[in-house]
């Protein structure tokens, strides 16, 4: 070490401070205060993001929770209207609680597709279910017009279909546009935008009542779909944003206007061209409003018939909303036909019988008329005494049940001239007339006629310048049932003279004695025992306890063949033939016929003590004609469902196909034999006769020159009116009587008041069929005796009266009072309670024999002799079935004449 120098010891003075640890140079950071603030800023940033988030997942769940599936889309089927058609094709009605006609895509025009996406939804091709710069453009729009008009929607058309088919809300909240769009980009997954298209144009409502745009273009243009022009398609597509204020008949400059818009923006998606657009708008907007067929006029009752029939086979909802597709045998030209027929008919009654009832109102301050004239000669009475009776009568309302083709018009003077309006297409126009002089004299006979009586008047198409004829709703009621014998399907149905007033079906629904027009199955079953048609009964008083029967012209025939008694309406024959087959056979028959669901073993029950419809008698009637063959009346041919499938026909018809196609198909028959051809071919053969000279059906016959058979049918007191009747081809019944029973009037039987309907309406159902002749059974003879032909059957001698169970020992067929009714037979008519009593009363037998001496005239034989037969049972050779006991004493006046009739009660049921 150098002189001079000396060591410091450590920490001496002026040596710096040892070190205390790793080297931390010590200076101020830079930027501190920024950098804590950006720090904290993003961590509540971060806080909020996640709290945020939180409570949107919330709210996601909470709207996604009751979500429904959009996978139900795939499968999914519209609600579509039923139809209804006629045989010829036609639509009759439509079945519906929302009115839509589904079109597939591929059928639906490409105007109309344009007219909706260039309106609705330009970019439906290119979005997921959700358009972001339509929802910009509307929240820009709306905030621009903020509380001066409503603000306008960015729904797309995937929204609109997740909207209406799967939320059904038109809530404008939050919660539904987020549950729209979440379910519209799920659809925009699921299905294809022809398959969401598809589902919105057959979906959407467009007014009037119309779904879908099928439904819309029937009933604003009444046209098919693929018929529409640009200008109507247009139309359409400007509907889904108000059907209301656009509706064409209330705002049509409103609705004009938006269609115009539509055009345009047809043209700025390149869907038209503006020459196209341009021709478009020139075209007016006149829709061709179409008249709903539901059902079509005069079918009313037929409709409604097949669609509680439907409802009961499948329910209200497929009925409704499962777009079946029916095939009914309504012929129409028949309906109409049988419509007017019908109505003609009552009309008849009514003037004949009913009278005139007075006017529908009265209209004050209505004076005379003063004739116009020019150059001294009368010209059309023109209304200058009675101002304003225009406007007082358009106020008048119409009664229920006043036909289209009759006018309400005002009496301007008591010497008949009157004033109605017409209604041209362009308002109302005034008319002024005269009615007929029979109508006027007519009313004079019931009513005072004074100006100012709102009547009803019926002008004359043909002649303008003609009387007016006189109108009156009737108060008499009817039906009539047209079906085809052979097959039972039903070609024409009138349940009434106006579904409008009354829409209960008397031809279903009304429940009436058929009186004699039951006996014909009576008589079935009389052959159906072996009974000859010209067995001979005995047609002589009857009495038992207080019940005497009579018939129709209290007289009596002594012996009388069952032709004759059928062709007469006989009630005493009727009943001893009842008596001797026995009731139990004679309501067997008539409830496999289904004439009836039942009824009493009382011989009243033989003559049409019981309760029945018209189609009933139409549907036993047809099992008669067709060889025994149960035949079913049908209003449905078949029913399809919404792809075309058939899901019923009617049973008992079918058509079997080989696989062989040289071989025809072939027709199989499988129902029921309800009585053999040949019986039921000698019943056929008797009633000819009920038509022809000498029948009790003779104005129901007259002037048809084809071959027919009927029978009349008259229930006590006149209370009804049938007649029931058939060509081989063709069978129809009608009824006529008033809905709370009452006499139709004396001698207003069934050929007066039924017959002259039944005649009108065969005529005219005839005269385009063919003429054919009644099937003849093999083995059956038809021989003709005197004027009338009857059948037989092998073994059988025409012409012939034989004994009938000659003796005790070889009967196998013993009566019974039980098999008679006997038991059940009340002591007199009024016990009766319309003959429907099933109440006990032991009385005697009803039938016994009765002896014919060379003088013809029938005394009871005594019981107690040998060789009688005993009581209940009939028939020794040379006799014929008798008459009860002490009703006819030997040597009493000749059975043609008697001295007093038997009581003067018809029997119950069963007149003529």
């Amino acid at each position: 070490m150098a002189s001079g120098q000396s060591r410091r010891a450590p920490g001496g003075e002026g040596a710096p401070p040892p070190p205390r640890g790793p080297f931390r140079p010590r200076f101020r950071p830079r930027f501190r205060f920024v950098r804590t603030l950006a720090g904290g800023t993003l961590a509540v940033v971060a806080l909020a993001g996640g709290v945020g988030a939180l409570v949107v997942w919330h709210k996601y769940e909470e709207i996604t929770a009751d979500l429904p599936t959009v996978g139900v889309l795939r499968t999914y089927q519209p609600p579509v209207m039923s139809r209804i058609y006629a045989g010829d094709g036609s639509v009759i009605a439509e079945l519906a609680a929302e009115r839509r006609v589904f079109v597939p895509y591929t059928a639906i025009p490409d105007r109309v597709k344009a007219a909706f996406i260039s309106t609705e939804d330009r970019n439906f091709y290119t979005h997921g279910g959700v358009d972001p710069l339509a929802i910009l453009r509307a929240a820009v729009f709306d905030l621009e017009t903020l509380h001066k008009r409503r603000p306008i929607g960015a729904s797309t058309i995937t929204q609109q279909v997740a909207r209406v088919m799967l939320l059904g809300s038109n809530a404008r909240t939050f919660d539904r546009k987020a549950k729209e769009a979440i379910l519209a980009m799920r659809i925009e997954q699921t299905l294809s935008k022809e398959r969401i298209l598809e589902i919105y144009l057959n979906e959407i409502y467009l007014g009037a009542g119309a779904y879908g745009v099928t439904a819309a273009a029937q009933t604003y243009f009444n046209k098919p779909l693929d018929q529409l022009d640009d200008a109507e398609a247009a139309f359409l597509g400007a509907l889904p944003k108000s059907p209301t204020n656009y509706n064409p008949y209330r705002f049509p400059e409103a609705a004009k206007a938006r269609r115009d818009l539509v055009l345009d923006n047809m043209v700025e998606t390149h869907a038209i061209t503006a020459e196209a657009a341009a021709r478009a708008k020139a075209e007016p907007l006149i829709p061709k409003s179409s008249t709903r067929p539901g059902p079509a006029p005069d079918t009313e009752w037929f409709s409604e018939e097949v669609r509680r029939e439907l409802v009961e086979r499948y329910g209200q909802n497929q009925t409704m909303q499962g777009g079946l597709v029916v095939q009914t045998s309504l012929d129409p030209k028949l309906q109409d036909e049988a419509t007017r027929d019908l109505r003609d008919g009552l009309m008849h009654y009514d003037r004949l019988h009913g009278g005139w009832r007075g006017p529908v109102a009265h209209l004050e301050g209505i004076g005379p008329v003063r004739v116009a004239r020019k150059h001294g000669k009368a010209v059309a009475p023109e209304p200058e005494g009675a101002p304003g009776w225009q406007a007082a009568l358009l106020k008048v309302n119409k009664p229920a049940g006043m036909l289209p083709d009759w006018r309400l018009a005002v009496l301007l003077s008591s010497g008949g001239q009157i004033g109605w309006i017409e209604n041209d297409g362009n308002g109302p126009v005034a008319h002024t007339g005269t009615l007929r002089g029979e109508d006027l004299g007519w009313m004079r006979v019931y009513k005072s006629v004074r100006a100012g009586d709102v009547v009803m008047v019926e002008p004359d198409a043909g002649k303008p310048n003609a009387p007016l004829a006189l109108r009156q709703i009737p108060q008499v009621e009817g039906a009539l049932v047209s079906l085809d014998p052979n097959t039972g399907r039903v070609l024409a149905l009138v349940g009434g003279w106006s579904f409008e007033s009354s829409q209960f079906n008397r031809a279903t629904q009304a429940l009436r004695q058929p009186g004699s027009s039951f006996k014909p199955i009576v008589y079935l079953a009389g052959m159906m025992d072996g009974i000859s048609p010209s067995q001979q009964f005995d047609d002589a008083p009857y009495s038992n306890g207080n019940w005497h029967p009579n018939n129709y012209e209290m007289t009596f025939g002594g012996p009388t063949s069952l032709h004759d008694a059928l062709k007469k309406s006989l009630n005493l024959v009727t009943i001893r033939l009842a008596a001797y087959i026995g009731m139990n056979a004679v309501a067997k028959l008539a409830i496999a016929l289904h004439e009836v669901d039942s009824m009493p073993k009382v011989l009243p029950a033989a003559l049409g003590a019981v309760e029945t419809t018209v189609l009933r008698e139409a549907g036993a009637y047809a099992s008669i004609e067709s060889g025994g063959k149960e035949v079913l009346p049908s209003l449905i041919d078949d029913v399809q469902d919404r792809d075309g499938h058939v899901i019923w026909r009617p049973a008992g018809l079918s058509v079997a196909r080989s696989d062989d196609p040289s071989k025809p198909p072939q027709l199989l028959d499988t129902r029921t034999q309800i009585a053999d051809p040949a019986s039921a071919f000698q019943v056929v053969e008797m009633m000819r006769g009920v038509v022809g000279p000498g029948g009790t059906g003779r104005r129901a016959g007259a002037g048809i020159d084809q071959p027919i058979a009927g029978k009349t049918g008259t229930s006590q007191d006149f209370h009804d009116g049938w007649f029931a009747g058939f060509a081989p081809n063709m069978l129809t019944v009608v009824w006529v009587g008033f809905d709370t029973p009452q006499t139709l009037g004396p001698k207003q039987d069934g050929d007066t008041v039924a017959g002259p309907i039944w005649n009108s309406y065969m005529k005219a159902a005839l005269a385009e069929r063919e003429k054919l002749d009644f099937r003849v059974p093999d083995g059956v003879s038809v021989v003709r005796i005197g004027d009338d032909t009857d059948a037989y059957k092998p073994g059988q001698v025409p012409g012939a009266t034989v004994a009938l169970h000659p003796n005790a020992a070889s009967q196998s067929q013993e009566l019974s009072a039980a098999d008679t009714g006997a038991e059940n037979l009340p002591d007199a008519e009024s016990d009766m309670g319309g003959g429907m009593s099933d109440s006990p009363t032991p009385l005697a037998p009803v039938a016994s024999q009765t002896e014919v001496d060379g003088s013809g005239l029938a005394s009871p034989a005594d019981p107690s002799q040998p060789g009688a037969a005993p009581p209940g049972q009939v028939g020794l050779p040379g006799t014929v079935v008798g008459a009860a006991p002490g009703t006819l004493a030997s040597g009493a006046p000749h059975p043609q004449k008697p001295a007093a009739p038997a009581g003067g009660d018809i029997g119950m049921g069963g007149l003529y």
